[in-house]
């Protein structure tokens, strides 16, 4: 395994994906994505689910809501996520500077940038991620635990969480006239990015030895 190319050319051919949504995670480009990348810090993705019902239950969904909901109800809407306390009063506080800072949540999804992000209350470098990438459909890679078991297998380590990124980013940006070759049509560089991680996440989730 030379590149992130290689990797993605690897995973391809298992077809992880055939089952999931067009961009892996749910919701993509939606306000949903957002709480989610934050929701599933420290739990597993089912846990994630089950806080997410509860909130579109209580209908708060929406930045707005959100920002002006009584935290006691957050608090009980995110339960099934763990840390909910914590996560309750980072998301509402989280949801309010987005307002303060950008009005809504559609121009901060075209102008937000990841240094604001990681400024925020929370947010660590995989989040900041998820967000752009998912949330705001930018062009950043996320990687995180399943990345780097993956990658110490073939032999890589790395020293930061940043330079892993970059391992993965370079090999797709330096393939990505065959990349868009291999899948026939014009596939944007979040889209990939987005499938990249997405086969890394399931590939690990049904080779857990690895």
């Amino acid at each position: 395994m030379n590149n992130s190319f290689e990797l993605l050319v690897f995973l391809k051919e298992k077809k992880l994906l055939e089952n999931s949504p067009e961009f892996w995670w749910p919701s993509h480009g939606c306000f949903e994505t957002l709480v989610g990348a934050i929701l599933t810090q420290n739990t597993k993705w089912s846990n994630v689910e089950k806080s997410l019902v509860n909130l579109k239950s209580a209908e708060l969904l929406t930045l707005e809501r959100m920002a002006n909901v009584d935290i006691e109800v957050l608090i009980f809407a995110i339960t099934p996520s763990g840390f909910k306390n914590q996560k309750a009063v980072r998301l509402k506080q989280l949801c309010k500077n987005i307002i303060g800072q950008f009005g809504n949540f559609e121009n901060f999804q075209k102008t937000v940038t990841r240094d604001w992000l990681l400024e925020q209350k929370g947010i660590g470098c995989e989040s900041a991620d998820a967000i752009l990438c998912y949330t705001c459909a930018q062009d950043e890679m996320v990687v995180d635990k399943y990345t780097h078991k993956l990658l110490k297998s073939f032999g890589y380590e790395f020293e930061s969480y940043e330079q892993m990124k970059a391992w993965c980013e370079y090999g797709i940006n330096e393939y990505f006239d065959k990349i868009v070759q291999i899948y026939g049509f014009d596939i944007t560089l979040n889209k990939i990015y987005c499938r990249l991680h997405g086969k890394i996440v399931e590939f690990m989730k049904n080779n857990p030895r690895v």
